[in-house]
């Protein structure tokens, strides 16, 4: 990127971290599913006879981790970031232009 103005700089600066971040949440967020799909289904196949799956102790992984995780997204993608400011105008304009470029026959 030549030529760059300091300004130009750091934003793209601040672009490349926020990239990174959003990187970072995607990849924790996948070591989730999969570590969390390997435990659960784990202590359902080692379940003895008269043993109750839906215990605590097979989810407290998830869970605890799950706590965590939706404090990296909040960190990530900031507290608003589901229904955020103009939220509802974004929606609506999004659902208006998927109508109009949708083929109705």
């Amino acid at each position: 990127m030549e030529n760059l103005t300091a300004i130009e700089q750091q934003k793209l600066e601040r672009a490349q971290k926020r990239v990174k971040a959003i990187s970072g949440f995607y990849k924790h967020l996948i070591a989730y599913i999969l570590v969390n799909l390997f435990l659960i289904s784990r202590a359902y196949f080692n379940l003895k006879p008269g043993e109750e799956f839906f215990e605590f102790s097979n989810f407290s992984v998830a869970f605890f981790w799950g706590i965590g995780l939706a404090f990296n997204a909040a960190g990530v993608f900031g507290r608003n970031a589901f229904w955020g400011q103009n939220w509802e105008e974004k929606k609506i304009n999004e659902i208006m232009e998927k109508e109009k470029t949708a083929k109705w026959e």
